[in-house]
């Protein structure tokens, strides 16, 4: 987990030479360590203002080799708890267990983190810093230009002196679910199925379950909800439709003890708790805009497009859209492709678990071994563990044999359950 030292800059092959960056959460200051390390001269417009908690605090390990090419790992191990894998409650008694040591010989780490946002963040911000990036530090002002065109106010470029009063040859829209530029251009978006809310705090005497590090999510009467260790804390959260939330109370703070109170697992282990945080709301959840670039301008991370905090994504996916512009700044149409296919398995991938199929399936193929304790069957639990794995870990979410054998093995699948009987409403 050493730190990687970057002693030289190769010039980009690229006419693009200068990039203004708007927003400064990991997807942009990512991409702007990624531009500087090849000598592209980049600004990144941000007011630095932050929430005190932000969504997305568990990672998966496909996120760690990105913080390795930043040289970040050592820095993020500092402050965050491993994360070995995630479980998945369906009240008191049953549980179907991830472990990414599983991923052993995988193009991904056996293990990820889970990391205390906003203090995470910064050390992208302090990357970006170290490695040249200049900072503007308020809120970047934008402009339509034509029919498809964006552009810096001017008030917002002479805040940029060292420009010349020049145009960034690219504009990147890193302001995350504010998405400033489909907003100004007025582009429409591709919404999910879902309708939800997410209400979360941090807690202080909630039981945690081992091994230490090791997220829960667990199915409620209506929704579902998380347990995330911190170093020094849990984070609790429930996600729910918008209705059922409404039932629950009139303020954030009922509705999330409402919502803890009235599940047997959470009340169970949260008997001594203490909230220790406020409550953070989110909501618009699973969302793709329909178009994520335009001439001299492109967006990335939460900016294209928003998932689901189911599987953790969300890190990933705001890391990963830095990488895959860096590899397609002179063809922002492929970067598009991509970025939409992925979002678009990860969201594939998420349904299996909201309605039912994944847990049926495996509901049905334990019995199956039960019924025929043989090495045949045992060697095809281990196969489906660790294919599942992959995909939610990063490592192979868009495999095309992944989702095939999915949809195939759904069907054979609720022999044993009724995958209505185990989604999350």
């Amino acid at each position: 987990m050493g730190e990687c030292q970057i002693t030289n800059r190769l010039p980009i092959r690229n006419p693009i030479q200068t990039v203004g960056i708007i927003g400064s959460g990991p997807a942009g200051t990512t991409l702007a360590s990624l531009l500087a390390m090849k000598g592209v001269e980049v600004t990144i417009f941000d007011d630095g203002r932050r929430p005190d908690l932000i969504v997305g605090e568990s990672l998966i390990p496909a996120v760690v080799p990105v913080l390795r090419k930043l040289g970040l790992e050592e820095r993020a191990a500092a402050i965050c708890q491993v994360k070995p894998g995630v479980s998945f409650t369906f009240g008191v008694d049953e549980k179907v267990e991830f472990c990414f040591q599983s991923l052993a010989g995988s193009t991904v780490p056996t293990y990820a983190y889970n990391a205390p946002r906003p203090a995470f963040d910064r050390l992208f911000d302090a990357r970006a810093d170290e490695l040249g990036a200049k900072r503007v530090r308020a809120r970047a002002k934008i402009e339509r230009v034509g029919g498809d065109g964006l552009r810096l106010a001017g008030e917002t470029l002479a805040q940029a002196p060292w420009l010349g009063g020049r145009q960034p040859d690219l504009l990147v829209d890193s302001t995350g679910r504010s998405r400033l530029f489909a907003r100004t251009m007025e582009i429409p978006s591709e919404v999910g199925p879902r309708k939800d809310v997410a209400y979360f705090a941090h807690y202080e005497g909630f039981v945690e379950e081992p091994p230490r590090g090791q997220v829960i999510i667990g199915r409620l009467a209506a929704g579902w909800g998380w347990r995330i260790p911190l170093r020094d804390c849990l984070s609790v959260g429930v996600v729910m439709n918008k209705e059922d939330a409404a039932q629950l109370g009139t303020t954030t703070e009922e509705r999330l003890e409402a919502a803890i109170s009235r599940d047997p697992v959470l009340a169970a282990a949260g008997k001594e708790r203490r909230r220790i945080t406020e409550i953070a709301t989110y909501t618009n959840y699973q969302l793709v805009s329909d178009r994520g670039h335009g001439p001299g301008w492109v967006m990335t991370g939460d900016a294209f497009g928003f998932v689901d905090p189911m599987l953790s994504p969300g890190m990933f996916l705001a890391l990963h859209s830095a990488e895959l512009l860096i590899e397609h700044l002179d063809d922002l149409p492929a970067y598009s492709r991509e970025m939409r296919t992925l979002i678009k398995a990860w969201m594939e991938l998420i349904q299996y678990f909201y309605d039912g199929r994944i847990f049926a399936m495996y509901h049905s193929g334990m019995e199956l071994e039960r019924r025929l304790p043989n090495r045949i069957i045992q060697t095809l639990h281990r196969f489906f563990d660790r294919k599942i794995a992959a995909m939610a870990s990063g490592a192979s979410t868009t495999s095309r044999f992944g989702h095939g054998m999915l949809r195939i093995m759904s069907v054979p699948g609720s022999w044993r359950s009724d995958p209505a009987q185990l989604a999350i409403r």
